[in-house]
């Protein structure tokens, strides 16, 4: 018996994402369809009014001269005007680009030449950032495609959606379909520096439409949304699910606040909470966690890296999620691919990640030839379906050893599937960092540190964690007759790459172990790292 399942066949929607929100409008159009705790008065609306603020984006859009495929960055962390873009988009027929708050000069500065996008949208500054001034020394020396940048909160912002070209009519008529790409985030992906994976609406709303029928949401569920937006977890599952089925989005906070989600949970009777393992690792440790009332809860979606077993535990128990499930996906899929079902045995919401979701197909293959395996051995987890990205943006090399010719998009995650189709994670073929959710590409933090003055040579690995999973270390052999300490090092990333790509551990090293060919071996570097700092229990620490 071979390594492949199939998920149940399933209608799916021959719909743009503009078409759902009318349709979601038609039938729950008063029906509370988002919740902004954190900002100012508490900014609530139903699905009719979240609509009127979506075509005024797109009347916006239209007056600023974009146009379908047209490209749309939006740098922000999580608030109305995030969800309000990005149906405002897909409604004018262009391309939402995320980018992440976490960007600085370097990031930000290759992100404005590889998208080509004509717009972007921002906050000047929040409590972590001054925003206006990074974009100003991204841009500088650059010749963009970038025309127009609107901060929010500000007289242009309003402007923006007092445009008054285009009515909703003239909107709708739009040629939109929906093989067509509605939305591109960065990726490290499987190999190689950041790619712009496309995904188009086909991709985002079926995806939300049968992760929302897998965790039975109706209109009458509120799900709490404390992931970043910019991810596709935010982005996809978390809107995209409300949206397909009439529930409503509570986001409590500009980004992740253990105490803002709870007192969400609490305040709004939420019924439906979402996050990365570390983020409710956070929750569960927080002093007056006994304190919250969380009976209201129902189920959850527990996603984004692997999942302690213990934790999983906890979370069912202690915050009364009877139906919390967990799904695997990366964005090139977006995301989900694999979930458990609401009623499956806790032992298995604890030691897999589900199977095949419906209209999806999964296998487990050789590495080395790509041959489906027999149940039961470890290789490479593909996944083939309506899901699976267009590609990555301008990048057909890169899009054809992610996607083969036969439409099956290699992970680069290790699996073991068993006889029931149910898969249980090992590891991953490639060396991609995993910090509390976040995508680290190693590559991408070494080219980095090789522009410092002093660095001859440096390798980058993930090293166990206990709050988020994995953090980065750094090797680092410096050039002759130089000295520096792991502080230097770290303020010549800051300001310069995300903060989660910030090595939390550096070793200035002589040399760096080796093949008899002269290769690097990685995996002997994180072996004596893990050895040295008493990270054996975990590392072999058993996840879902």
């Amino acid at each position: 018996m071979l390594s492949y399942s199939r998920g149940p066949d399933h209608a799916l929607w021959e719909k743009t994402i503009g078409q759902v929100l009318d349709q979601t409008v038609e039938r729950w159009g008063d029906s509370l369809a988002l919740v902004s705790r954190h900002q100012a008065k508490s900014k609530r609306y139903s699905w009719r009014e979240l609509r009127e603020l979506a075509d005024s984006v797109a009347r916006g859009l239209w007056s600023l001269g974009i146009r379908p495929g047209d490209r749309v960055g939006l740098w922000s962390t999580n608030c109305v005007e995030w969800v309000m873009l990005q149906l405002g988009c897909a409604r004018a027929g262009a391309i939402l680009v995320n980018v992440n708050p976490a960007y600085r000069t370097h990031e930000l500065a290759f992100t404005l030449r590889k998208s080509r996008m004509k717009a972007l949208f921002l906050w000047e500054r929040d409590g972590r950032a001054e925003y206006a001034r990074i974009l100003e020394e991204a841009r500088h020396g650059q010749t963009l495609p970038l025309e127009h940048v609107v901060f929010f909160g500000t007289p242009d912002w309003e402007e923006f959606l007092l445009a008054k070209s285009g009515d909703r009519a003239a909107i709708q008529s739009l040629a939109i379909e929906p093989e067509d790409v509605a939305n591109i985030q960065y990726t490290s992906g499987t190999t190689g520096m950041p790619k712009g994976v496309m995904l188009t609406h086909r991709n985002q709303v079926n995806n939300g439409k049968l992760l929302a029928e897998g965790m039975r949401y109706t209109e009458r569920d509120r799900i709490c949304v404390p992931v970043p937006m910019y991810h596709c977890f935010g982005c996809v599952i978390g809107t995209m699910s409300a949206l397909a089925s009439g529930a409503a989005m509570i986001l409590p906070s500009w980004t992740f606040d253990a105490c803002a989600t709870l007192e969400a949970v609490e305040a709004e009777r939420v019924t439906s909470l979402y996050g990365v393992p570390a983020m409710f690792i956070a929750e569960l440790g927080l002093p007056e966690f006994k304190n919250f009332n969380l009976t209201s809860l129902r189920t959850g979606l527990m996603a984004g890296a692997p999942c302690p077993v213990e934790v999983m535990k906890r979370v069912i128990t202690e915050m009364h999620c009877p139906e919390m499930i967990i799904a695997y996906g990366q964005t090139e899929s977006a995301p989900a691919v694999t979930m458990c079902a609401v009623d499956d045995p806790v032992e298995i919401r604890v030691s897999t990640i589900g199977k095949a979701m419906p209209c999806t197909e999964m296998k487990v293959v050789s590495v080395p030839d790509g041959s489906t395996l027999p149940i039961g051995e470890r290789g490479e987890v593909c996944a083939r379906g309506y899901m699976v990205m267009k590609g990555y943006d301008d990048e057909p090399e890169a899009t054809a050893r992610a996607v083969d010719r036969d439409g099956w998009l290699h992970t680069g995650d290790l699996g073991v599937m068993r006889e029931d189709g149910y898969i249980h994670l090992t590891g991953r073929a490639k060396d991609m960092i995993i910090r509390g959710g976040e995508n680290v590409y190693p590559r991408e933090v070494e080219e980095f540190l090789y522009a410092h003055p002093k660095v001859a040579e440096v390798q980058v690995v993930g090293i166990p964690d206990e709050r988020l999973g994995e953090v980065v270390l750094a090797w680092i052999r410096l050039k002759a007759g130089e000295n520096a300490a792991e502080e230097e090092i770290r303020q010549f990333c800051e300001g310069q790459i995300a903060y989660f790509k910030i090595p939390q551990h550096i070793r200035f090293v002589d040399e760096f172990p080796m093949t008899v060919t002269g290769k690097i071996q990685k995996f002997k570097i994180k072996e004596i790292e893990i050895k040295e700092r008493g990270l054996d229990t975990l590392a072999k620490r058993e996840t879902a």
